[in-house]
């Protein structure tokens, strides 16, 4: 009898591909497991909020997955890119569609508000990013007139570049390694860790902060 696979956690994901590539069903329901609470993390961030109260997070999820267990053998043939970053596009194409079905019929209203786009962030998630910076005070008042802070926090948001934006999401709400974000953006980790810096630093400044 074949001795029992052990625990994940033993793997790393790249072995665990490895794995499943061979044909152990095991390493392809231990893939899923391992990354169901960074994608459902990801959903969270990036799902907006005029969609929120008629689209649950776990079913964006549960779908993503899904379509992975169906589209595992052409992955893994090729493993054009790492694993995560895979289920991540999957999770994303999902996020997509989603958005433009249930967002067609406020299409006119839309334009009066911040678009959606892959690279969007919910109310929440922008004002979590501020609430993770070092130093991060406001007054009572600004925590009162909660929508005049969101409106700094978005405007703040925007002046970073697009790069510059998702690493600072990807580390602080996704809460991805360095080398995720680096697998994911295409660039290296010593970018991710001197443009996570520059954010951080131009956020602050931004918000008035230092």
């Amino acid at each position: 009898m074949n001795a029992a696979m052990p625990n994940s956690s033993n793997y790393d994901t790249d072995a665990l591909v490895q794995l499943a590539a061979s044909g152990d069903m095991r390493a392809v329901q231990h893939l899923m497991d391992r990354h169901r609470n960074q994608l459902r993390r990801m959903v969270d961030v990036r799902l907006d909020r005029r969609i929120a109260p008629r689209v649950d997070p776990s079913d964006i999820v549960q779908e993503t997955l899904l379509t992975a267990h169906q589209r595992l053998n052409e992955y893994l043939t090729t493993q054009a890119v790492p694993y995560y970053v895979w289920l991540r596009q999957l999770a994303t194409s999902r996020l997509i569609d989603l958005h433009r079905h249930h967002l067609r019929a406020q299409r006119r209203s839309v334009a009066r508000e911040h678009q959606w786009s892959p690279t969007s962030v919910s109310d929440e998630s922008a004002l979590s990013i501020v609430n993770q910076l070092p130093a991060a005070e406001f007054s009572p008042s600004e925590l009162v007139l909660r929508k005049e802070l969101l409106r700094r926090v978005r405007q703040a948001m925007e002046q970073l570049s697009t790069t510059d934006r998702e690493v600072l999401i990807m580390r602080h709400l996704e809460e991805l390694s360095v080398r995720q974000v680096a697998e994911i953006l295409d660039i290296s980790e010593g970018t991710v860790k001197s443009r996570h810096f520059r954010a951080l630093s131009k956020l602050q400044r931004l918000l008035g902060n230092e």
